[in-house]
């Protein structure tokens, strides 16, 4: 055999033998992927994995502990707050024991006592630090009372956030303290005109507006319109039974969604996704919770006869109830419903497809409904504990929602009654505000259906029904 024959056959066999290797290598190197799987496997199956419950357990500390945001005040400014209020209630605040003082503060802000904890720092909806700070979260508007009583997850129809931050910068410049974010923000955005709403479809608007698609803090971008409105905050738990958000139903059901309220400049997008995790304990925090029942007396077999008629007349909308009870998430045309327009009409566009394109709807993963036609007619559950009614907060009692040409102009609701008959806030009626409300903080006291975006037009199908069916719907609807 030749030189070059040998040297042929040297190089076949060293091919041939690389390609064996290589081939062993691939099989050795699978085998061991596929043994690492299944040690992974067995180990992770002997970890127990977070229940629905646990981690609503967690969600609901995360709400109690962790801030989200700068601090609003801390408790020197807290303390002193009574100092720059009129003079009668200064006077009676100074005269009162501490204890006292903090109980007329409370009320005088719609600030809610943390229910089963005596010994809290702060409100319910303030996360308390180790430097004595207050830090808003979510739960200072879905934190509320009805008849006394605090629930958190409720709506807070007492909240007077735009009393509040105008009395804290008050006390803040006494002080000569420093102002918040909030306290400026303040100077040029309302925060709401009547106690227990909020303008806080604009707060999402003006923040959404600071970042990009990516949720890159983005200056540059132009200023979008804004049309000022007041907002009835609703009961967070009729949440699980939808899967959108919001009067509209435009935004998706997502932990995302949850947090554009987060979004000041100084938390970018990496502690934004940090954060994430955070939000999906806080969604299964609200999709947790069960509405509280009628506390009071029911007539059974007038109820009885009411759910007829509801069923008939109303389920269509607001879906039906007990056992295999069904809600359709229908959006009624704004044409057909007839409720204040404003807050359908205050989102652009440009604001949904900005949701719609970018992180908080996972790129459009998520339906995002751009041209939304109405709002959506809510599910029911707990409705006796979540007034007033309509999306913006115009309607004080059930009776009123079920009878158009009876809603009050003027109303002032009292602090912690109560109207069982009309199932809703005791409230007493004006035909215009009393001139003696005269700091801000007592006219925001009165809602003033004249005023825009605070209309109690609309939803007339109640009209069709004989007084009897009214009355009996009206039994019914204490049962949901």
């Amino acid at each position: 055999m030749s030189h070059d024959s040998k040297a042929e056959n040297s190089d076949v066999i060293r091919q041939s033998v690389g390609r064996r290797m290589q081939v062993t290598r691939r099989v050795v190197f699978c085998i061991g992927f596929v043994l690492t799987l299944s040690f992974v496997e067995a180990y992770c199956a002997d970890e127990p994995a977070v229940s629905r419950q646990e981690l609503a357990a967690h969600g609901w500390e995360l709400l109690r502990t962790k801030p989200y945001l700068p601090p609003d005040f801390d408790d020197a400014v807290f303390e002193n707050l009574w100092k720059v209020w009129e003079p009668e209630a200064r006077d009676l605040a100074a005269k009162a024991t501490p204890e006292e003082r903090r109980r007329k503060t409370f009320s005088r802000y719609g600030l809610m006592p943390v229910p089963g904890d005596p010994e809290a720092k702060t409100a319910l909806g303030y996360v308390a630090t180790e430097n004595g700070s207050w830090t808003m979260n979510c739960l200072a508007c879905h934190g509320g009372k009805v008849a006394g009583r605090v629930i958190p997850g409720l709506g807070n129809s007492h909240t007077a956030l735009q009393s509040l931050t105008e009395e804290v910068r008050l006390t803040k410049l006494s002080q000569f303290r420093s102002l918040s974010h909030l306290d400026l923000a303040t100077l040029k955005l309302p925060l709401g005109t009547t106690h227990g709403t909020t303008n806080s479809v604009i707060f999402g608007v003006v923040l959404g507006n600071l970042r990009d698609r990516d949720m890159n803090v983005d200056r540059s971008r132009p200023a979008p319109p804004l049309t000022h409105h007041d907002l009835d905050a609703p009961p967070l738990w009729n949440v699980r039974f939808k899967q959108h958000l919001y009067a509209d139903g435009f935004a998706p059901k997502n932990s995302r969604v949850l947090m554009q309220f987060m979004l000041l400049p100084e938390s970018g997008p990496d502690r934004l996704r940090e954060w994430e995790s955070d939000f999906d304990a806080i969604l299964a925090w609200i999709e947790s919770l069960e509405s509280p029942r009628w506390p009071f007396e029911i007539d059974r077999s007038l109820a009885d006869s009411g759910r007829a008629v509801f069923n008939e007349h109303c389920a269509s909308c607001h879906g039906t109830y007990g056992p295999g009870g069904e809600y359709p998430e229908r959006v009624i045309p704004l044409e057909e419903i007839g409720t204040d327009p404003v807050r359908l009409r205050a989102l652009t566009t440009e604001h949904r497809q900005w949701m719609r394109d970018g992180w908080m709807s996972h790129y459009g993963r998520d339906s995002v409904e751009v041209e939304p036609a109405g709002y959506v007619a809510p599910p029911l559950h707990g409705i006796w504990a979540s007034a007033p009614y309509f999306h913006n907060g115009s309607v004080p009692t059930l009776w009123h929602v079920l009878r158009p040409t009876e809603r009050p102009q003027i109303w002032k609701r009292t602090e912690d009654g109560y109207d069982q008959p009309r199932v809703g806030l005791e409230v007493q009626t004006f035909d215009n505000v009393p001139e003696d409300a005269r700091t801000p903080w007592q006219k925001r006291g009165y809602f003033d259906t004249t005023r825009p975006a605070k209309s109690n037009t609309g939803h007339r199908f109640p009209e069709k029904l004989t007084e009897q069916q009214k009355t009996a719907v009206l039994e019914y609807l204490k049962t949901l």
